[in-house]
């Protein structure tokens, strides 16, 4: 990271102090740092901030230009990626401080998680995995004949334990031919009994995400675990397809790899079988205190795994029109390989 940088980003801002809200900047000037926030969170930022000074001001872009100017700071790192171009020509302009853009700054600085995170991005995990079976049991008593949306809902409630978490992002709940867009969104589809049914979600723990996908067959007594049986051939050979990619590159992925090596791994399987042009995202992404940060386990990324990485594997078919298929665990790579998180 560079020695003078400024932040943005919430996430970003609370990695490096230990709390943000959603009106502030954050400076580091070499030794020293600033959070400079307005009057609505001053009492929670200076029982929280950690390591940085607070400045309660009603103009942010000011407050931050006279601390620049004050010590004379001739060049200062940032995101280009947090900022409108609004704020930021606000905030820079009439300054003779030099601007360097750093795209994800605070991502490549996040990128290895400390045993810490990893133990909260491991609860995170096994708080979502519970949710999906608590939704399963209501699902297997009450979830007949309701439309997406309802299902929607309803999932984002047993994920969020009525409120106790926030969500990592609005769930994906969605039944046969919807399931054939990786991010579709509600409709007034109803559940019904063998329906193919997929649910992509997520919950926080103390601000650091999990990630999970199940695809099931919705039948008296499912559950949403790996072995699932349709009466559809297709749909069987692509769900198996979609679980033998998954559990091959959890399985031979390993530290020193590249990314599109693990990408490969489960590209492979689906390509072998048929299915490879209805395979249309990556195979995975860095999980954090943001839903999608590095490493990218796609077929053109370059970096190499090391220990500490978190990231999703989640390979898929979809077939417009008829149905999609998603598996996805959220690893560690831990001791050289990838442990799967929340078991």
């Amino acid at each position: 990271m560079a020695k003078n940088y400024m932040l943005r980003s919430e996430s970003a801002v609370y990695y490096e102090c230990g709390y943000s809200c959603d009106n502030a900047i954050f400076l580091r000037l070499g030794k020293e740092a600033f959070f400079i926030t307005d009057g609505r969170y001053t009492v929670d930022a200076e029982a929280n901030v950690k390591d940085a000074a607070v400045i309660t001001t009603n103009d942010l872009a000011a407050a931050a230009k006279k601390l620049l100017k004050k010590h004379n700071v001739k060049k200062i790192a940032y995101d280009p990626k947090e900022w409108t171009l609004f704020a930021f020509e606000r905030l820079s302009s009439e300054l003779k401080c030099t601007f360097k853009p750093i795209v994800d700054m605070s991502h490549k600085k996040r990128i290895l998680k400390t045993p810490k995170e990893m133990a909260l991005l491991d609860e995170a995990a096994r708080l979502g995995a519970q949710a999906f079976d608590a939704f399963a049991l209501w699902l297997d008593k009450k979830g007949s004949d309701k439309n997406e949306t309802r299902l929607t809902w309803k999932a984002a409630s047993f994920l969020s334990d009525k409120g106790r978490f926030p969500l990592s992002f609005e769930p994906i709940v969605a039944i046969g031919e919807n399931a054939a867009k990786p991010h579709a969104t509600p409709t007034n589809r109803r559940l019904r009994g063998n329906d193919l049914l997929l649910m992509d979600a997520g919950l926080k723990y103390r601000r650091y995400c999990s990630d999970r996908t199940r695809t099931v067959n919705y039948a008296k007594g499912f559950a949403f675990d790996y072995t699932q049986r349709f009466d559809d051939k297709t749909m069987q050979k692509a769900y198996d397809t979609v679980l033998k990619a998954h559990d091959r590159a959890i399985a031979k992925a390993k530290t020193g790899m590249k990314a599109r090596k693990i990408d490969a791994l489960a590209r492979e399987v689906i390509e072998k079988a048929g299915f490879g042009k209805y395979f249309i995202h990556s195979t995975g992404h860095g999980v954090g205190l943001d839903i999608h940060e590095m490493p990218y386990i796609s077929s053109r990324s370059e970096t190499r795994i090391e220990e500490g990485m978190v990231f999703t594997i989640e390979p898929g078919i979809y077939i417009p029109g008829y149905f999609g298929i998603r598996i996805e665990d959220t690893v560690a790579m831990v001791n050289g390989r990838a442990k799967i998180l929340g078991l």
